[in-house]
């Protein structure tokens, strides 16, 4: 054969795959109101950076019209604000999204399977699993690889679900550090066509893997995104706060907002009352770098705040407790949700701040039927293997075993300081004065003035100055002060902990507990 033959077929080829499924099947996933794989990734990366690999690969078997087609998966490589980033996204117009042949998963769509890679891994997944089978081989399972949960997590990964997604490849959304979902679509392990529809006769697809199933029951999506656009810039605002890989320390990005910014706001924000709710979003608002914050998770366990921010230009990871719902008392979702957000922070070398105003936590039959001091305990044991600098700052409350969970005394913070509007205390003071005191209240000639007057006692006793007399608190903080001491301290750290580049203890964890 001729070289110019050659040439001219390996031309023919590469032009038919990136026709992908052919105009009609192009014309069909823009009716849905989808753009295609290719689309996609344009949007998503600097432009002209994105470098296509795997584009000869083809199925194993002919689809349903009979023709062998390109893999239903477009790959490669691109640049995300000059970083180099891989992508693995679906096509859901060559056939069902979820088809790859055997043993050939494209590089880097589960970035545990190759430990040498470097770079932050994208799965925009659209597609489902439920195919036509043609022959013997296409019977046989196509799970996960074994490896894949082996593996250490050594670079992001991140998956946008951005079609329906049923079976292995729901599952492989799973396997994500970070998931954002569109609305309109539903990832779910079994397809609708599936289901035993006299068991599940009015089941639609968004009862059974929609965004508000994901994002405020199941806790498995991170964000949510109104259309495809906004999912792609979410995938680029959430990688910004991350380091290409584990061994890297997070990217620095100046601004002009002042370390010692004196928090005037926070003394109008905190309540004087402690049986008072205030929104916890806006003290956070006010100590980050230009009152910016990416929340995580941010429909799911309401009680607990997860958000990465930037203090002074660098990432750090925030796990607060919100007041407006249940008085900030975490139940089994906080739990998993805290949990989650530390393995993540201390894979990648985010620092945690941790900022406390909690009663304890959610107790009652719900709670104890979903495993609460199983979760708790995990929820303590991350923190124990994490190895990322860690700052507690009691913003109020401080009660019972709740603070322990906020990084407390006893779970090794490098920093722990109090606002001067904290109270530290084994329960509310309301609470303690009876539980202390209820004889003498009971036997007193006016039990009424007698409580109150123990209940004025028991606050003066909780306030943070005795906790920092005996040594429990390294300081006690004018809440204006408080984005300075934040900085502070961590630029101290710094210095002592290696561009806080952890040991990583936590790569190993599961996804779900």
């Amino acid at each position: 054969m001729e070289k110019q033959e050659r040439i001219d077929e390996l031309k023919q080829l590469m032009e038919r795959n990136r026709q992908m499924g052919g105009p009609e099947r192009i014309t069909a996933q823009h009716a849905l109101g989808r753009l295609t794989a290719r689309e996609r990734i344009v949007k998503l990366f600097d432009p002209g950076t994105f470098k296509e690999t795997w584009l000869l690969l083809q199925a194993l078997t002919p689809d349903r019209e009979g023709t062998i087609t390109h893999i239903n998966k477009v790959s490669g490589s691109g640049k995300i604000d000059g970083r180099t980033v891989i992508v693995n996204a679906d096509d859901a117009t060559a056939r069902t999204a979820g088809y790859r042949p055997a043993n050939q998963p494209p590089r880097g769509t589960y970035s545990r399977l190759y430990p040498e890679m470097n770079h932050p891994v994208i799965h925009l997944a659209d597609g489902g699993d439920a195919r036509t089978f043609l022959n013997s081989a296409d019977r046989l399972p196509d799970p996960i690889p074994t490896r894949a949960f082996t593996g250490l997590r050594r670079v992001p990964h991140v998956t946008a679900v951005m079609g329906d997604v049923y079976g292995a490849a729901a599952l492989e959304v799973t396997t994500a550090d970070f998931v954002v979902q569109v609305k309109g679509t539903s990832f779910a392990i079994s397809d609708p066509r599936l289901l035993d529809r006299p068991l599940a006769p009015e089941t639609s697809l968004e009862e059974l893997g929609g965004w508000k199933v994901h994002s405020e029951v199941t806790g498995q999506v991170d964000a949510i995104a109104e259309n495809e656009e906004q999912a792609l810039q979410i995938i680029r605002e959430f990688l910004s706060y991350l380091p290409e890989n584990c061994d890297k320390e997070t990217p620095l990005i100046p601004n002009s907002d002042p370390r010692d910014r004196i928090l005037d706001k926070l003394m109008t924000i905190i309540p004087d009352k402690a049986n008072r709710v205030y929104d916890m979003h806006q003290v956070i608002k006010q100590i980050v770098d230009d009152g910016r914050f990416f929340p995580v998770k941010g429909n799911f366990g309401k009680t607990l705040i997860t958000c990465l921010a930037r203090m002074n230009g660098r990432p750090v990871g925030f796990i607060a407790n919100q007041t407006l719902i249940n008085a900030g008392a975490a139940g089994p979702d906080e739990c998993d949700k805290a949990a989650d957000f530390i393995i993540l922070c201390d894979t990648f070398n985010i620092p945690l701040v941790f900022l406390a105003d909690t009663p304890g936590f959610l107790v009652g039959r719900p709670a104890e039927q979903k495993r609460i001091p199983t979760k708790i305990i995990a929820w303590m044991q991350a923190i124990a293997f994490s190895t990322v600098p860690k700052m507690c700052i009691i913003i109020r409350k401080a009660y019972g075993m709740g603070i322990s969970n906020m990084c407390g005394t006893n779970c090794g913070p490098d920093y722990i300081a109090a606002l001067t509007t904290a109270e530290i205390s084994f329960m509310s003071p309301e609470a303690a004065a009876n539980v202390v005191y209820l004889r003498r209240i009971e036997s007193a000639p006016d039990p009424k003035a007698e409580r109150a007057q123990l209940i004025r006692q028991m606050e003066r006793e909780s306030s943070p100055f005795p906790a920092a007399h005996a040594g429990l608190l390294d300081d006690v903080l004018d809440p204006r002060d408080t984005r300075k001491y934040i900085i502070d301290c961590l630029e101290t750290l710094r210095s002592h902990k290696g561009d806080f580049i952890g040991e990583h203890r936590l790569q190993g964890w599961p996804t779900g507990f």
